[in-house]
């Protein structure tokens, strides 16, 4: 059994390095700088008449990642700021620094602003809201943020290219109370709809997850914050934030404070 268990990990190691999405990073240099962090708003509100809306994307992902979500929210009359930040080169306090002021101030002359945010991006907003106010706080969806933590960092997080691929941002995932989100207020200062996925793509890492989940992110982890609203959806971690029903429940909740997605 032991043996299965090494073997499990092994794989699971090299899985995990070939499905990590990440895209080449504009921002290279010390992310605690907020003027290199003004620089990777990939795109900025234009139109100070409508509500706002802050995109963060995942652990080794790219703003590009959320460009589907961007395109619909634009068209449903939403301004957009698509931020783009090194999730792998600091620690999720140093990221949430230097990169959430820069996004709210290009929101700054609207009525409104919420957040969307996908995986690790989630727990940015979590860390920042804990010691800072967010003017004109709207609503915020949170796309299979590890809310309670990721049993993939508690089983891979020693080893050493573990550590290459997610950086200092994706050790601090882990479940239990060392890991930051559990650190973190058990609410957001705004309402919140958390969705998490049901489907996984990667049976490797499911294997290491209790209960239902996206491939990355247990359901009980998603949930393990307090919300308005949450739902599970059809979806897997890598691509939900691309799925058009995720989509139509992100824009009905930011609209109207509800998903309308009826109980399955």
């Amino acid at each position: 059994m032991a043996g299965f268990t090494r073997r499990l990990a092994a794989f699971g190691a090299a899985a995990f390095a070939s499905m990590t999405f990440a895209a080449p990073m504009t921002a290279q240099q010390d992310p605690a700088v907020a003027s290199v962090a003004a620089s990777t708003v990939a795109s900025v509100a234009e139109n100070a008449t409508a509500d706002c809306v802050i995109l963060l994307h995942g652990l080794a992902r790219s703003s590009s990642s959320m460009n589907v979500m961007e395109r619909r929210l634009r068209r449903a009359g939403f301004t957009v700021v698509n931020v783009n930040y090194p999730s792998t080169d600091a620690p999720i306090a140093s990221l949430a620094k230097a990169y959430l002021p820069p996004a709210i101030a290009g929101c700054r002359d609207a009525p409104h602003i919420h957040f969307v945010t996908h995986s690790m991006g989630g727990i940015l907003l979590r860390r920042w809201a804990a010691e800072h106010a967010i003017p004109k706080a709207g609503r915020a969806v949170l796309l299979g943020a590890p809310n309670g933590g990721s049993e993939i960092v508690d089983t891979f997080g020693a080893w050493d290219l573990f550590a290459v691929i997610n950086g200092p941002a994706g050790l601090e995932l882990a479940t239990g109370p060392n890991g930051t989100p559990a650190k973190l207020p058990d609410a957001l200062p705004m309402d919140a709809l958390l969705i998490a996925g049901s489907i996984s793509l990667n049976p490797v890492y499911s294997a290491l997850i209790e209960g239902d989940n996206d491939g990355k992110v247990s359901v009980t982890s998603a949930f393990a914050m307090k919300a308005k609203e949450k739902i599970i959806l059809p979806v897997s971690h890598t691509w939900m934030m691309m799925n058009g029903e995720v989509i139509d429940a992100t824009l009905s909740f930011l609209k109207t404070g509800a998903s309308n997605v009826k109980p399955r």
